[in-house]
């Protein structure tokens, strides 16, 4: 996409993600086009969708799009079972399956799910939904939709089998994560916003409490965890490999954590309340932080990487 067709594009999203969610928004969505442009232009596909999608706290079957494109699975959207809370690794094991679905999975009468298979490679295969158990996560962010997916699939439920090798299925997760990494930053600006318009405008000691040092410090830390993670986003699109995206994925739920955390104190007792719009994110910002591995997890994971190589991935400017 050159500048105005961009420009155009995210105005067009923006609209969408501020008017509709769930099954309103796919529709919207397909509308638009979103899916020929991730296939055109998967940069500005994803990172415009999903830092809207983040700032308006909405929700979509965006994310399943993205890792089955990245399977080479383009054809009509299909709902995907994801790795379970925390993890990475395939949800099929044997004839076992234990994973999450987007609220979107219970409409479908076909579910894609990738298997662990021999020799490291995966097994990518098409069940009926109706061979699945789904139970809906209530949790700390009901409004996210999200369904625990569990049963047991014999040879004969299985169609369209798919071999993949490992590697490809660990690019499809870092495409994930990168789209995670996204909505993580744009859940982080809009906590910081309304902390700032709170700042601005609530008054203390005859003046705004956004002059005092405590609150300016807890504002700028915020700022700088949410620069922070946009820029490794930018370079992680530049190298799309695997570390760089496990590495974006952790600053992005680590920085969406500091926001919720720092945003919170600024707005005191009223961010604490149902009215105020706070509460919405920081519930989205923990879970989201969970989908594909957690900050904690993943951080956990490339460090004893890196002392079993002992050797250092190749660091891009920032």
């Amino acid at each position: 996409m050159d500048a105005t067709e961009r420009e155009l594009f995210a105005t067009s999203l923006q609209g969408a993600t501020e008017r509709h969610t769930g099954e309103a928004l796919d529709a919207a969505l397909d509308e638009l086009g979103w899916a020929d442009a991730l296939a055109i232009d998967p940069h500005a596909a994803v990172s415009l969708l999903f830092e809207r999608q983040g700032a308006a706290n909405v929700t979509s079957s965006a994310l399943d799009r993205v890792v089955l494109d990245a399977l080479g699975l383009d054809g009509p959207a299909t709902a995907l079972v994801l790795p379970p809370v925390g993890g990475c690794d395939p949800p099929g094991k044997g004839t076992a399956v234990r994973g999450l679905g987007g609220g979107h999975l219970a409409r479908c009468e076909a579910v894609v799910v990738a298997f662990s298979g021999g020799d490291k490679d995966i097994v990518v295969v098409t069940v009926d939904a109706k061979d699945l158990t789904l139970r809906r996560v209530h949790g700390m962010d009901p409004a996210l939709g999200l369904v625990e997916v569990s049963g047991s699939v014999d040879g004969t439920s299985r169609s369209g089998e798919i071999s993949r090798t490992q590697n490809e299925w660990e690019a499809a997760i870092a495409a994930g994560q990168r789209a995670l990494a996204h909505e993580l930053v744009g859940a982080a600006r809009e906590m910081l916003r309304l902390a700032r318009e709170h700042a601005v405008d609530r008054v203390q000691f005859g003046r705004p409490i956004g002059s005092f040092q405590v609150v300016r410090h807890r504002l700028s830390d915020t700022l700088v965890a949410i620069e922070a993670a946009d820029a490794a986003l930018q370079t992680a699109w530049d190298d799309p490999s695997p570390v760089n995206a496990a590495l974006v994925k952790a600053l992005a739920g680590r920085g969406a954590l500091t926001a919720a955390r720092h945003c919170q104190q600024v707005l005191a007792g009223i961010g604490f309340t149902t009215e105020h719009p706070l509460h919405h994110h920081t519930r989205r910002a923990r879970v989201l932080d969970q989908l594909l591995g957690d900050a904690r997890t993943l951080t956990h994971r490339l460090g004893a990487d890196l002392v079993a190589t002992q050797t250092l991935p190749a660091l891009l400017p920032l």
